[in-house]
């Protein structure tokens, strides 16, 4: 399984920008989703996940009520809307697949995409 993530850039505090992950595994559709972030200096942190059929989402505290994660499944697409963006958003985003489905912070996620990198100036 290869992750492809895209849609990164620079924007000003307060803006938009939607991130994109596309899936070549065949699997994709019964796979759990999620996007990570990881600052200089700083852990990886889990940001948001959705299970394998996008009935259930799952967001940190940090982003919950900014971000939207979706997915489409006939597209093999995991998507990351980000809203009102902050400066302390700035960090290279990475999607990843859960082979169990579940798409939640505590899963051991079995692959991993190279990152896009989002800059939020202030």
């Amino acid at each position: 399984v290869q992750l492809q993530a895209s849609g990164g850039g620079l924007v000003q505090a307060g803006g938009s920008l939607r991130l994109s992950c596309v899936s070549s595994g065949r699997t994709f559709s019964t796979n759990g989703m999620g996007w990570f972030r990881q600052a200089p200096g700083k852990e990886r942190e889990f940001v948001a996940g959705i299970n394998w059929s996008g009935g259930r989402t799952t967001y940190s505290d940090s982003v919950k009520g900014r971000f939207i994660i979706s997915r489409d499944n006939a597209k093999n697409t995991v998507y990351l809307q980000m809203n009102s963006l902050k400066p302390e958003d700035t960090a290279v985003y990475h999607c990843a697949a859960d082979v169990t489905g579940w798409g939640t912070p505590d899963r051991s996620y079995d692959y991993w995409g190279q990152g896009t990198q989002v800059t939020v100036s202030s």
